[in-house]
């Protein structure tokens, strides 16, 4: 699921609303469309464990009942993990800072370790990327709050995988232009010359308001979490995975050691 696009997604969660008959609202005029509002989508390529969205119902309903007609609806790979009442200020403005996991395969940890110093230390690192508005150079320096480097536990990995694995955890601030992990490996290579032999797998592991002092991302739903009935917005999170389903996004801790 991870090579989806995100109006892959759409289209996918559209139909599932449907055939799950939650009553969603719809806008007025000559093309109504169902009320859905997305926020940050992960780019495509990306697994992500902490994606959100709101959606409008036309009906009450309660979080549990809308989570689980969704989630039975969806194709797998893609689980609605939590439904709560939107009642607090919008989703997007809670949405601060990304956490990500990247897994490197033939890359030394020392390494990737030493790389990860010289970027840090760096007062700024601008890299170009291809958007909407054409070709853009920008700084990712100032968006990047923190790298943790890890290494795979070789007892741990599979016959099929590579021994020398190098894992990083990164907290990246959202800004415009938003700043991803595949510029931040960029910004590696450029500075230490760290170019992975094959294409990295990046996923997000959570999203949501930042503590500038500790560098936590916190739950975003915490404003929300009191359950009721479903009278207006519903703030929605969902996972998407390429292998399994996973666990709903909860509160997480800075780079707290190698990925399992």
């Amino acid at each position: 699921m991870r090579f989806a696009s995100h109006r892959d997604i759409a289209r996918a969660l559209e139909r599932a609303l449907r055939r799950a008959s939650v009553p969603v609202a719809f806008s007025a005029g000559f093309s109504p469309h169902p009320k859905i509002s997305y926020t940050g989508a992960a780019p495509t390529g990306v697994a992500s464990e902490a994606e959100y969205l709101e959606l409008t119902l036309a009906e009450a309903r309660r979080p549990e009942q809308v989570r689980t007609a969704i989630d039975a609806a969806m194709p797998d790979g893609i689980d609605v993990v939590e439904v709560v009442e939107a009642r607090t200020q919008g989703l997007a403005d809670r949405l601060e800072a990304s956490q990500w996991r990247v897994e490197m395969a033939d890359v030394d940890p020392d390494d990737a370790a030493r790389a990860v110093a010289t970027y840090l230390a760096a007062e700024s690192v601008e890299v170009e990327r291809m958007t909407k508005k054409g070709r853009r150079r920008f700084d990712t320096r100032p968006a990047v709050l923190d790298i943790d480097v890890s290494q795979r536990s070789h007892g741990r990995v599979p016959r099929d995988r590579h021994a020398t694995y190098a894992i990083l955890r990164m907290v990246i601030r959202h800004t415009t232009p938003a700043v991803r992990p595949d510029d931040v490996l960029t910004g590696l290579r450029q500075l230490a010359d760290l170019a992975p032999p094959s294409s990295p797998t990046m996923t997000r592991l959570a999203q949501g308001p930042l503590d500038e002092a500790t560098g936590v991302i916190a739950d975003p739903f915490d404003a929300d979490r009191p359950e009721a009935p479903v009278t207006g917005r519903t703030g929605a999170a969902h996972d998407q995975k390429n292998d399994r389903r996973t666990r709903s996004p909860r509160t997480s801790s800075p780079m707290t050691g190698p990925s399992s």
